[in-house]
């Protein structure tokens, strides 16, 4: 696709000795070969056949390398700033954590999920932190602090109070990759069950009976005062920003229909093989959860990650809310298609393309120096080295 996305310019590479990865199976986009491959300056330069071992080469041991993971919507960052409901963390070293985690994961690249849009009230209250949460993302970044590559994706609270305030604080020059619909409206898309809601809702909220009813009162409010009017304006704001426009949660063909006329890139989780069958037609990419395909189901009862990848309705997995998911997610697509490059493609190559990122997601000269070595422990992928532009960050 053609991203509006325009990338930060690349942090300045820290001078690090010339890598050869050697002895290894090398997952290329449309094969596995046996080589080695080298890097100098943060980039690819070199990928040859064989089993040779250059003087000063790691030798792999017949160890799979492949490029770093691309990681498009994480919970993950939320988790550390909030490690327990109405505890703030300090953002810093949260931010510092969450990096490292990553990168521990083998992601290489994430965007950022910060929601935006909030809710003021005594129950399902939240409030106001995404843009003060990316000053210090992006001061953090541009300061060399991080591992791995960190992009801003906000998340556009549909029934909230505050969205297109929100949205309004940023601009261009944040250079937001993504901006994604988040419609949670009880009843519908995510949460047609509202068992599923309630069970979520309570226990990371502490609710009572009494304040889910209030909790879901609200939220239908909310949805029936602003909610076309906060489509409208998040779809607008994502093309002022640039960033790629992302639906969530589609649960019918029609509602995939209105992404596409919004200009969704990709959908987030729809819950349904109905939509997915309709964003296939309607040539948007599907994105599904990892947590979802290793579980063998959805935890709210949606559609099974494992059944849109049986059918050929699966391009992008996201670790979601398990980091530790998205390398684990690729051997377990690789046994059921019987095809790891394509497997591979669904965590690195594919959302790269989805959000515009021509210079990463796949092992070739000129491409960001951005891989990962895995063994494997029976069906278990083993995270053996990360690099982040040829630099050893795990």
């Amino acid at each position: 696709m053609n991203s509006p996305f325009t990338p930060a310019p690349a942090s300045p590479v820290q001078e690090a000795p010339a890598l050869t990865l050697a002895n290894a199976q090398l997952v290329l986009p449309d094969r596995v070969l046996h080589g080695a491959i080298t890097c100098e300056n943060g980039q690819i330069t070199a990928i040859t056949e064989g089993d040779a071992v250059p003087a000063g080469a790691l030798n792999c041991g017949g160890d799979y390398v492949m490029p770093g993971l691309v990681e498009l919507h994480t919970d993950n960052l939320e988790r550390h700033i909030e490690p327990r409901p109405e505890v703030d963390w300090p953002h810093l070293p949260a931010l510092i954590a969450h990096d490292a985690e990553l990168a521990s994961t083998g992601i290489t690249t994430v965007f950022d999920a910060l929601r935006v849009g909030s809710i003021h009230s005594r129950n399902g209250g939240y409030k106001e932190y995404a843009r003060h949460l990316a000053d210090e993302l992006l001061a953090a970044r541009a300061a060399g602090q991080f591992k791995i590559s960190h992009f801003l994706h906000l998340r556009a609270e549909i029934c909230s109070e505050t969205l297109l305030e929100e949205l309004a604080k940023f601009g261009p020059e944040d250079r937001v990759g993504i901006v994604s619909l988040m419609d949670h409206t009880p009843g519908q898309r995510q949460f047609r069950d509202l068992t599923a809601l309630k069970t979520y809702v309570t226990k990371k909220r502490n609710f009572s009976d009494q304040d889910f009813v209030e909790h879901v009162e609200k939220l239908k409010a909310l949805r029936a005062r602003l909610g076309a009017k906060h489509e409208v304006g998040a779809v607008a704001e994502a093309k002022r920003l640039g960033a790629v426009l992302a639906s969530h949660d589609d649960t019918t063909a029609e509602q995939v229909s209105a992404s596409r006329a919004s200009g969704v890139g990709f959908a987030e989780f729809p819950t349904t093989r109905e939509a997915a069958q309709a964003c296939r037609e309607e040539g948007i990419a599907v994105m599904m959860g990892a947590p979802n395909l290793i579980r063998g189901g959805s935890h709210s009862g949606n559609v099974a990650a494992q059944e849109l990848a049986e059918a050929g309705l699966l391009d992008i997995v996201s670790s979601d809310y398990v980091p530790a998911a998205l390398l684990l997610s690729a051997f377990r697509l690789a046994a059921l298609w019987e095809d790891l490059p394509r497997a591979v493609r669904c965590v690195t190559l594919n959302p790269a393309k989805a959000t515009g990122l021509t210079d990463r997601g796949a092992l070739a000269p000129g491409l960001r120096a951005d891989m990962i070595r895995v063994a494997k422990a029976g069906d278990v992928p083993l995270l053996r080295g990360v690099w982040a532009q040829g630099a050893r960050v795990s």
